[in-house]
């Protein structure tokens, strides 16, 4: 008749395992509770500005005491770069995809129009708290938008060097023209969350025509050339 095998030596007991359940229930609902203030937090800034919000507000909209808003948050600012930086994290990857796939490649300005509607369709709070917010009354929340944009437009330059014509760039010339794209992408997403539903295709066919006309323009310029017509 075979031993019967040791189980693993447990130094906690039954009470450790306990324990370790409890830990992650906790952990757990703490996320949940984080993502309720997030949630509110944009709730509320579909009809007011970041800086007309109070905590009290965002607790009382999320169902939970003041007290247990600084378990998540130092302060609301902290609570609006998070918003900040939820805003723009997958709307870089989803762009960086839109210029990156081959498949795409000879398309590339309509893709990444029809991935910045997409984006703002399936996240308007959040695009247009960042439409707001970008000339907002609170400094920290824009110049935390003003990096975003700035990474936006660094990463862009990067890649436009993969592109004909462009690719002969300078690194400033490529930037130039990653401001111009970028900003009109910024324009673009505001007019989205201002528009109604039946206006998204013609804000998207604007924007395509916008952006074709930059590159009309950018297919002749030459690099450095404002700084020889001014010699």
């Amino acid at each position: 008749m075979p031993a019967p095998r040791s189980r693993p030596h447990n130094p906690h007991g039954r009470a450790g395992a306990r324990r370790d359940s409890q830990e992650l229930s906790r952990e757990e609902h703490k996320e949940l509770t984080r993502q309720a203030l997030l949630r509110s937090a944009l709730r509320l800034l579909s009809r007011n500005s970041f800086d007309s919000i109070s905590l009290r507000e965002v607790t009382r909209e999320a169902g939970i005491t003041p007290t247990a808003f600084y378990r998540h948050f130092d302060d609301m600012e902290e609570l609006g770069l998070v918003l900040v930086e939820e805003s723009f994290g997958s709307l870089r990857g989803m762009l960086r995809e839109a210029r990156s796939n081959p498949d795409i490649f000879n398309d590339v300005i309509r893709r990444s129009v029809e991935v910045l509607v997409a984006h703002v369709r399936s996240h308007e709070a959040h695009m247009r708290f960042i439409a707001r917010e970008r000339h907002g009354g609170v400094r920290r929340i824009r110049r935390a938008i003003a990096r975003e944009v700035d990474l936006v437009t660094t990463e862009l330059a990067l890649d436009l060097a993969v592109f004909p014509v462009v690719g002969k760039w300078g690194i400033e010339d490529r930037r130039l023209l990653a401001d111009l794209i970028v900003e009109l992408m910024v324009g673009v997403a505001a007019d989205m969350v201002d528009a109604e539903p039946g206006e998204h295709a013609a804000v998207a066919q604007r924007s395509e025509r916008q952006l074709r006309l930059i590159m009309v323009g950018a297919a002749n310029w030459r690099a450095g050339y404002l700084g020889r017509d001014r010699q």
